[in-house]
């Protein structure tokens, strides 16, 4: 395995194109600096101005043309960095945008103060006047219990960039400092990084070299455990006093607020999974051991393949072959977006040194979406590119039917759509093979990485966030002994005596960026629970459920979750969407221990 190579030396047509956002960086100074005046121009204009209805339908026309604007800048700023942490250049471009974020935000903090300090009966009658600001106004007057004293909601505004420092603390000592160098396995030296760790070496089907870069791994993760713990707990801490601020009783009321979703959603997914899915996932791990022989299963071993002999390379170009036809159901506009995606440069998929690990999709209002990733060749990042496109079909169509302040749904649903594609391509796979050994490996790969990733890793983060929170509500604060502690208990809990919880695994919590993004870990399963039941109705009843889909995608963020998912035929008040996911889980673990006796006999 090579050493990643520089940004530099990538081919320029495995990186996405920002010049759509920004001609070049020398653009990016003058337009920032003209940003920060339109900010201050638009304060003189309309401060201590709003004072009727028509004059809150003025504000707000005005304040969301202001908000659009900045979107390509932050975007440029914040992708170039994503790409390379290394840049020196895109590191000073994203401090300087942070900084001008806190001017700008103060400056435009005087809006909702104003307008929660107004009669709230002129507020239901902009309301009632603009089909545009209806809602936005309507979720506004929620958050008058929870509002400061403009001057303090100004003071706060002008902190946003200092609020975000932990993250990008987090950020840089994961993909600037730490270099893991090489390991040693069967007598020779392999090089190892973040990426390739996650893309290759916790693949790997040597269980020597596997185990040896999960210990070199993890030993250099615990070189920082103290620093990461520490920043984290700033991170909380401030969530808490913020949240004491406004006036809730728990950090996680305040977290959950603007998801639009109270507490029963919330502990229904962490609870029923944890305790109903676990017993499937322990018949996954025992099927994992049996094929690979290994004397006892631990947590190094959990994502390997089922079938390790059966695992063929993929190219790009057979990847997007199987992406479109597989999505090909969405109709004919979808699919001109997914072309648009590969042809117009939206993907980054090249590994480099310095790039942020995973996969995410930004989607600039007012631009194309942009997709990060990086390329192993394998079955498993066909599922990551079509569930990162979901998120990007997602917002195509939300943005070309919303306007800015009405195109983002909450946090809740923002996997659905994403993990939709998943569940489109599993669909796909599985009713145009009829060989034992490729539906195995699909199957397997549904499990391992549609169903593992979204209800078993991300939920184990999610159980684990859960009880970092209660800390924090009861008065206290964590580090690296205390986190170390809170994930061991919650991968002991799911996993029982199927897995032995090796040496290293308790440091897991220093590997997700999402802790740094409110309560984010729950809302894959979430979504991925609405998509499973939606997937199911798309194969039954084909082009009636896709129209329902499309009409879901296109609300944005004009609707709650819990009433986009009942527009999709799903009610997630109730436990059945829940249970009926979970079941389907099993039934896929029913069909490899099949389909493995089967083959073996």
């Amino acid at each position: 395995m090579e050493v990643l190579p520089l940004r530099k030396d990538v081919a320029i047509e495995e990186t996405w194109n920002l010049q759509d956002l920004l001609e070049n960086d020398a653009d990016f100074e003058p337009a920032l600096a003209q940003f920060v005046e339109d900010a201050v121009k638009f304060e003189n204009t309309y401060k201590g101005t709003i004072t009727d209805a028509q004059k809150v339908i003025d504000v707000l026309t005005a304040y969301e043309a202001l908000q659009v604007g900045i979107v390509p800048i932050g975007t440029y700023a914040s992708l170039n960095i994503q790409a390379d942490r290394t840049d020196e250049v895109a590191q000073m471009r994203a401090a300087k945008f942070g900084t001008a974020v806190g001017k700008i935000s103060s400056s435009i903090a005087f809006v909702q103060s104003e307008l929660l300090a107004l009669d709230e009966a002129i507020l239901e009658e902009a309301a009632a006047s603009s089909t545009l600001y209806n809602r936005y106004i309507t979720e506004l007057l929620k958050q008058k219990p929870h509002q400061l004293h403009p001057e303090v909601e100004k003071t706060l505004a002008a902190l946003s960039s200092t609020f975000e420092a932990p993250y990008e603390i987090y950020n840089t000592t994961k993909l600037v400092d730490m270099h893991f160098g090489e390991f040693e396995a069967n007598g020779k030296k392999h090089p190892l990084s973040y990426v390739l760790f996650e893309n290759d070496w916790e693949l790997e089907t040597d269980t020597t070299i596997r185990h040896a870069a999960f210990n070199a791994f993890s030993n250099k993760l615990r070189d920082y455990q103290h620093t990461t713990a520490k920043v984290y707990n700033t991170h909380i801490q401030q969530e808490k006093t913020i949240s004491d601020l406004r006036g809730f009783d728990s950090v996680i009321d305040y977290l959950l607020f603007d998801q639009e979703v109270d507490r029963s959603l919330y502990n229904r997914q962490i609870d029923l999974i944890t305790k109903e899915l676990a017993p499937h996932m322990r018949r996954y791990a025992k099927l994992v051991q049996k094929a690979h022989g290994l004397e006892e299963m631990t947590f190094a071993d959990l994502k390997i393949a089922l079938d390790p002999s059966y695992d063929p390379k993929l190219t790009m170009a057979e990847a997007k072959d199987y992406v479109e036809k597989s999505l090909a159901v969405m109709g004919k506009d979808y699919a001109q977006m997914i072309e648009r995606a590969f042809n117009e440069r939206w993907i980054d998929y090249a590994p480099n040194k310095g790039k942020s690990t995973g996969a995410f999709c930004s989607s600039p209002y007012g631009s194309h979406p942009y997709i990060l990733m990086s390329w192993n060749e394998r079955m498993n990042e066909v599922f990551t590119l079509t569930h990162e496109l979901g998120h990007a079909g997602h917002f195509v169509n939300a943005h070309g039917h919303q306007s800015y302040l009405n195109s983002r749904p909450s946090l809740y649903f923002i996997e659905a759509p994403s993990t939709m594609n998943e569940m489109l391509l599993a669909n796909y796979l599985l009713t145009h093979n009829d060989d034992k050994r490729f539906k195995r490996w699909v199957i397997s790969n549904i499990v391992s990485k549609t169903y593992y990733h979204n209800f078993v890793t991300h939920l184990l983060e999610a159980a684990y966030q859960r009880k970092v929170y209660e800390l924090v509500d009861a008065g206290d604060s964590v580090n690296a002994t205390v986190l170390n502690q809170l994930k061991r208990s919650v991968l002991e809990e799911f996993w029982g005596d199927t897995v032995n919880i090796s040496e290293g695994a308790e440091l897991t919590w220093m590997r997700q960026p999402h802790y740094y993004m409110g309560l984010y870990p729950y809302t894959y399963s979430a979504g991925l629970t609405i998509s499973t039941q939606v997937s199911q109705r798309i194969l039954k009843e084909g082009s009636t459920a896709v129209d329902e889909w499309l009409t879901v995608l296109q609300a944005g963020g004009t609707k709650s979750p819990v009433e986009l998912a009942q527009m999709a035929g799903v009610d997630v008040t109730t436990d059945q969407p829940l249970r009926d996911t979970i079941a389907y889980i099993g039934h896929l673990i029913d069909e490899l221990e099949r389909l493995t006796e089967e083959i073996d006999a």
